[in-house]
Protein backbone atom coordinates (compact mmCIF):
# COMPACT_ATOMS: atom_id res chain seq x y z
CA UNK A 1 0.00 0.00 0.00
CA UNK A 2 1.45 3.46 -0.67
CA UNK A 3 0.34 7.12 0.57
CA UNK A 4 1.03 10.68 -0.92
CA UNK A 5 0.07 13.72 1.29
CA UNK A 6 -0.53 16.90 -0.56
CA UNK A 7 -1.27 19.67 2.33
CA UNK A 8 -3.46 22.43 0.81
CA UNK A 9 -2.65 25.98 1.67
CA UNK A 10 -4.96 28.69 1.55
CA UNK A 11 -4.24 31.47 -0.60
CA UNK A 12 -6.48 34.90 -1.46
CA UNK A 13 -3.99 36.30 -4.43
CA UNK A 14 -3.22 34.38 -7.30
CA UNK A 15 -0.30 36.68 -8.20
CA UNK A 16 0.91 36.75 -5.21
CA UNK A 17 1.15 32.94 -4.58
CA UNK A 18 2.48 32.44 -8.00
CA UNK A 19 5.48 34.75 -7.22
CA UNK A 20 6.24 32.94 -3.88
CA UNK A 21 5.57 29.38 -4.95
CA UNK A 22 6.71 29.37 -8.51
CA UNK A 23 8.97 32.46 -8.59
CA UNK A 24 10.85 32.18 -4.98
CA UNK A 25 10.40 28.96 -3.88
CA UNK A 26 10.76 27.42 -7.84
CA UNK A 27 8.16 25.11 -7.58
CA UNK A 28 6.05 24.34 -10.80
CA UNK A 29 2.20 24.67 -11.72
CA UNK A 30 0.92 21.53 -12.51
CA UNK A 31 -2.30 22.71 -13.59
CA UNK A 32 -4.94 25.00 -12.19
CA UNK A 33 -8.62 24.42 -12.26
CA UNK A 34 -11.70 27.36 -11.71
CA UNK A 35 -15.35 26.79 -11.67
CA UNK A 36 -15.93 29.82 -13.94
CA UNK A 37 -14.20 32.78 -14.80
CA UNK A 38 -14.35 35.27 -11.46
CA UNK A 39 -14.19 32.51 -8.65
CA UNK A 40 -11.37 31.40 -6.97
CA UNK A 41 -8.63 29.33 -8.39
CA UNK A 42 -7.33 25.82 -7.13
CA UNK A 43 -4.07 24.54 -8.36
CA UNK A 44 -1.41 22.10 -8.21
CA UNK A 45 2.12 23.10 -7.39
CA UNK A 46 5.26 21.26 -6.96
CA UNK A 47 8.92 20.46 -6.69
CA UNK A 48 10.02 16.88 -7.21
CA UNK A 49 7.91 14.72 -5.08
CA UNK A 50 7.00 17.32 -2.44
CA UNK A 51 3.44 18.51 -4.17
CA UNK A 52 1.21 21.08 -2.62
CA UNK A 53 -2.64 22.37 -3.38
CA UNK A 54 -2.96 25.97 -3.46
CA UNK A 55 -6.62 27.08 -2.69
CA UNK A 56 -8.66 30.55 -3.11
CA UNK A 57 -11.65 28.63 -1.86
CA UNK A 58 -12.59 29.79 1.83
CA UNK A 59 -14.03 26.46 3.34
CA UNK A 60 -11.11 24.44 2.05
CA UNK A 61 -7.85 25.10 4.92
CA UNK A 62 -7.13 27.78 7.27
CA UNK A 63 -4.52 30.53 6.54
CA UNK A 64 -1.41 30.41 8.61
CA UNK A 65 -0.81 26.63 8.68
CA UNK A 66 2.10 25.01 8.94
CA UNK A 67 3.86 22.05 6.77
CA UNK A 68 6.53 19.72 7.86
CA UNK A 69 9.04 19.01 4.50
CA UNK A 70 12.20 16.13 5.33
CA UNK A 71 14.36 16.95 2.11
CA UNK A 72 17.93 15.33 1.70
CA UNK A 73 20.05 17.93 0.56
CA UNK A 74 19.20 21.23 2.71
CA UNK A 75 21.88 23.18 1.66
CA UNK A 76 21.39 22.72 -2.21
CA UNK A 77 17.76 23.87 -1.53
CA UNK A 78 18.88 26.49 0.69
CA UNK A 79 20.81 28.08 -2.07
CA UNK A 80 18.79 27.76 -4.62
CA UNK A 81 15.57 29.38 -2.76
CA UNK A 82 17.72 32.39 -0.95
CA UNK A 83 19.65 33.22 -4.88
CA UNK A 84 16.13 34.06 -6.06
CA UNK A 85 15.32 38.05 -5.47
CA UNK A 86 12.27 37.95 -2.99
CA UNK A 87 12.56 40.79 -0.65
CA UNK A 88 9.53 39.29 1.80
CA UNK A 89 11.55 36.25 3.04
CA UNK A 90 15.12 35.98 4.24
CA UNK A 91 15.70 32.42 5.89
CA UNK A 92 18.47 31.37 7.59
CA UNK A 93 19.31 27.68 8.45
CA UNK A 94 19.36 26.80 12.36
CA UNK A 95 19.80 23.62 14.23
CA UNK A 96 16.59 22.24 15.44
CA UNK A 97 16.32 20.90 18.91
CA UNK A 98 15.11 17.87 17.53
CA UNK A 99 18.76 17.19 16.28
CA UNK A 100 18.13 18.23 12.38
CA UNK A 101 18.71 21.45 10.74
CA UNK A 102 15.75 23.52 8.92
CA UNK A 103 15.19 26.65 7.64
CA UNK A 104 11.06 27.73 7.79
CA UNK A 105 9.83 30.19 4.91
CA UNK A 106 6.32 31.66 5.13
CA UNK A 107 3.98 32.53 2.34
CA UNK A 108 2.24 35.87 2.04
CA UNK A 109 -1.10 34.05 3.89
CA UNK A 110 1.27 33.08 6.67
CA UNK A 111 1.71 29.78 6.07
CA UNK A 112 4.71 28.19 6.73
CA UNK A 113 7.00 25.70 5.35
CA UNK A 114 9.25 24.22 7.23
CA UNK A 115 12.18 22.13 5.36
CA UNK A 116 14.22 19.85 7.59
CA UNK A 117 17.26 17.77 7.03
CA UNK A 118 17.99 15.42 10.06
CA UNK A 119 21.16 14.60 11.39
CA UNK A 120 21.19 10.98 9.98
CA UNK A 121 20.88 12.10 6.00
Amino acid sequence: MEFQTIPIMRIFDEEKAKEFYLGFLGMELDWEHRFEEGYPIYMQVSLGDFVLHLSEHSGDCTPGSKVFVNVSNLDQLFAQVTAKPYKYNKPSIEDAPWGARCFTVTDPFSNRILFNESADT
